[in-house]
């Protein structure tokens, strides 16, 4: 080879260089585009087939480079919150956050003053300006972090900021090595009560009705869940069995186990535009009750309209120890179509234990139904996922301008509380004593409400809400020293409007 076609021969492999690391720059097609010029040059023998292929090597090079680059580098953007995602998708992450502060106004048909009730026999007297003052509540506010990575695992952090001392209202791993049995470990709400499973953002009044109070809600434990079957959900559950608390008494081993199955019937018929969801649920644990004087499962119970608490349960004598078999069942319903929404639930909380005189076996069966109606026409199918709703979304956002958009619901709900087994003998303060029984149960055995609502969502991530609650009591405990006391005065209704300005992101 002369010195002319050396030179020529430089050029072209120079020319051929520069192309390379300018389309290294370009587009995939650009890239096409320089294997082919390669590959030309070494079929003219202008390249032989060894400097050919060492320029198609590095060229792999800055390809498998610029790939890893790609796939490697995380984006953000902000829809209804704040999200990120890496560039092969396999990492996703959001913050997440919601702020509820409500105004509520109280008012009670008050009888005659009665001063000698207050704080005896089986009354309850709530005079304290914390539970029936009228004024503003920041009612909740979260922060969290969600995160989801190879395309397996899913984990969830939510700090509760309401208390004066910060606390982990959710914490936990997911893992879904196959989707159909997945794994779930830490604190996050029990599979029960159709209510509870759908977010407090999204939630269709201001406060979930009286068959919620009897559901477990958030517990440490562990859970395995899937969808097994188009249009079906399972979840099978074992807790500590008390809250968000660890386990502190080393005599008790037991643990509530909990378990709900569901069915959307309209997705199993293949039809996207209706919901026809059914439930039923369960739970059963033990309690250890020990020596001292324990609340006995029940608790207490407090309006619908966060309001009053109108019963609390009896409290055991200490000297044995014994347990609290609990037990729950629940049934759930709802029907949706368009702009409407009908929905129910049932359920039955059963507590037996022993005390040293007789034996105990006393249910709380609450219910309620609920009819919704979105005024602006949207759907509340497309709000169903997985056994429960999520939120709706304004067709168009509202535009202050023009009063032209948002989302406007109307709703009406009927609930009921009966614990009249509360009122009898042994527990009741009228109907016997028992002398393992130190504090009997209070105020009122049953109760009724009516809700109405009203809620303009200007956008998806922002709610305001007005809801009118009124609630009778009734099945007096303990005959004339029973019943509730507000101001030294009986009452038997509370009626409360609750107001709400909601933002989450």
């Amino acid at each position: 080879m002369n010195d002319k076609t050396s030179f020529k021969h430089c050029g072209l492999i120079a020319a051929t260089l520069a192309g390379s690391i300018m389309m290294g720059f370009g587009s995939n097609a650009m890239a096409d585009s320089t294997d082919d010029i390669v590959n030309a040059l070494i079929a003219k023998g202008v390249l032989t087939e060894e400097e050919g292929a060492l320029l198609m090597k590095g060229r792999e090079g800055e390809k498998e480079a610029a790939a890893k680059k790609k796939d490697s580098a995380v984006s953000a953007k902000y829809k209804d919150g704040l999200s990120f995602e890496s560039g092969d998708g396999k990492f996703k992450a959001a913050i997440n956050g919601r702020v509820h502060t409500d105004y509520r106004i109280f008012d009670y048909d008050e009888g005659k003053t009665n001063a000698a009730v207050v704080g005896a026999g089986n009354s309850i007297a709530n005079s304290t300006p914390n539970a029936l003052a009228d004024g503003f509540e920041l009612r909740r506010a979260r922060l969290g972090f969600k995160a989801s990575f190879k395309d397996y695992y899913e984990g969830e952090v939510v700090a509760d900021l309401t208390d004066s001392s910060t606390t982990i209202d959710v914490g936990y791993l997911n893992v879904a090595w196959w989707k159909p049995v997945q794994f779930r470990m830490g604190i996050f709400k029990m599979p029960m009560n159709l209510e509870e499973l759908t977010s407090s953002n999204n939630i269709d009044f201001m406060e979930r009705s009286f068959v919620n109070g009897l559901a477990p809600g958030k517990e440490i434990g562990a859970m395995i869940h899937g969808s097994p079957f188009k249009g079906t959900t399972y979840a099978l559950a074992f807790s500590n069995g008390n809250g968000k608390t660890r386990e502190t008494d080393l005599r008790e081993d037991g643990k509530d186990i909990i378990g709900r199955v569901t069915a959307n019937f309209a997705e199993i018929m293949d039809n996207k535009e209706m919901v026809l969801h059914a439930g039923a649920s369960f739970s059963q644990g033990d309690q250890y009750l020990g020596s001292g004087a324990t609340a006995v499962g029940f608790g207490s119970a407090r309006t619908e309209g966060r309001g009053a608490t109108f019963m609390t349960g009896p409290s055991l004598t200490g000297g044995l120890n014994r347990t609290l078999d609990r037990s729950r069942l629940g049934l759930e319903g709802a029907v949706a179509y368009g702009p409407f929404k009908a929905q129910a639930e049932w359920m039955q909380l059963n507590n037996e234990f022993k005390t040293v005189a007789r034996s105990y076996d006393l249910d709380t069966e609450n219910w309620y139904a609920e009819a919704l109606w979105t005024i602006t026409g949207e759907n509340y199918a497309d709000a169903y996922k997985g056994g429960a709703f999520g939120g709706l979304k304004p067709k168009n956002d509202f535009d202050p301008t023009t009063f032209k958009g948002g989302l406007w619901e109307v709703g009406v709900r009927y609930s009921e509380f009966d614990a009249s087994d509360y009122n009898t003998a042994g527990i009741g303060q009228a109907n016997g004593t028992d002398a393992g029984v130190t504090t009997k149960a209070r105020g009122f055995a049953k109760a009724d409400a009516w809700t109405l609502g009203l809620k303009f969502l200007p956008t998806s991530n922002m709610r305001f809400m007005l809801n009118y609650v009124a609630t009778d009591f009734n099945d007096v405990i303990g005959g004339a020293t029973g019943g509730l006391v507000i101001n030294n005065k009986r009452v038997d209704d509370e009626k409360a409007l609750n107001m709400r300005a909601q933002w989450m992101f």
